[in-house]
């Protein structure tokens, strides 16, 4: 985690100031975070404000008893997770991951059927299919500062051409998010903006939002943790979505090995990458000898999945 920290501050922009062409910035004020209703809302509302802003809050989406299920059976594993010495994640702010393992109601945001639709229709222009990338409680705590700003997609450089759209991700509220308790600040609209512009803390918008809520914003978009002026912890559930022909940064076949996610939906193990990713990426070959079949199987065969043998796709 620390190496990978070093790498995320390496490849953040200098902090110089830059031409505001292309930003969201109009009359020195910055575009709106939109509020929808998951009541009052279909997949095609988020995407139309999602491709716009690149951020939007959804509430009214896991109801209460979702989120203290998910608090309550992830208890143990957070109050065993120590802060990290880094002042890039956080000294005050801890991360606990492995959900879909450690947490049976977690599965259920996770696969969400808002949430998957938004994000397949999302990614769709840049790759066959997605993936989970990361599952993580981020717990901020009273007297933390507010995080450096930056953009998620830089943990694939910036050799990444820009007109790729990497991640789509989702900020879960367990708790009620407030400007005072560190409530994710987010820049919509940022993802027009020239990577080496000036990032101000000022310039953000606290995504304040009751528990419950989602805020779903892409890799591009600048971001960062809020401070917590609170006298209580801040509790967040980031899952993020990737395309299926990166590395995932949380290595999802440990987190969730094949003896676990073999009771899963098929669904799951999929997002997971128990499946063959954009036409021809995943495959293993078997301890034992093959006998009378290919030696490249489908993973999906390692986690008691009934997927065939099947054809490469051309290129």
């Amino acid at each position: 985690m620390t190496q990978l920290t070093e790498d995320i501050r390496a490849t953040l922009p200098e902090r110089r100031p830059s031409p505001t062409a292309g930003g969201s910035r109009k009359g020195g004020t910055v575009a709106k975070l939109t509020r929808l209703d998951a009541k009052a809302c279909e997949p095609g509302d988020v995407i139309e404000i999602m491709r716009r802003d690149h951020a939007v809050i959804v509430e009214n989406v896991l109801s209460r008893g979702q989120s203290d299920a998910i608090l309550a059976e992830l208890a143990p594993f957070i109050a065993g997770t120590n802060p990290i010495d880094d002042d890039f994640v956080g000294k005050l702010t801890t991360r606990t991951g492995g959900l879909v393992a450690r947490s049976a109601t977690s599965r259920e945001a996770i696969a969400h059927p808002l949430v998957l639709a938004t994000a397949r229709e999302f990614l769709a222009g840049y790759s066959k299919d997605f993936q989970l990338n990361l599952t993580q409680i981020m717990r901020i705590l009273p007297g933390e500062k507010a995080q450096g700003l930056h953009r998620d997609r830089y943990l694939w450089s910036r050799s990444l051409p820009r007109e790729i759209e990497p991640q789509f991700n989702c900020m879960w509220a367990l708790t009620n998010f407030t400007d005072e308790n560190g409530a994710t600040r987010v820049l919509p609209g940022s993802h027009l903006w020239d990577w080496e512009r000036e990032l101000r803390q000022e310039d953000t918008i606290a995504a304040k939002m009751p528990a419950g809520s989602v805020l779903f914003y892409s890799g591009s978009i600048v971001h960062g943790g809020g401070a917590n002026r609170s006298d209580t912890p801040r509790v967040g559930m980031s899952i993020t979505y990737v395309l299926s022909w990166l590395r995932q940064e949380e290595n999802q076949y440990l987190s969730c090995p094949p003896e676990v996610a073999r009771n899963l939906s098929p669904e799951l193990q999929a997002l997971l990458g128990y499946t063959i990713g954009n036409g021809g990426l995943g495959y293993f070959s078997p301890l034992a000898p093959s006998q009378g079949h290919p030696d490249t199987l489908p993973p999906e065969l390692a986690v008691g999945g009934s997927g065939g043998i099947v054809e490469q796709e051309p290129f």
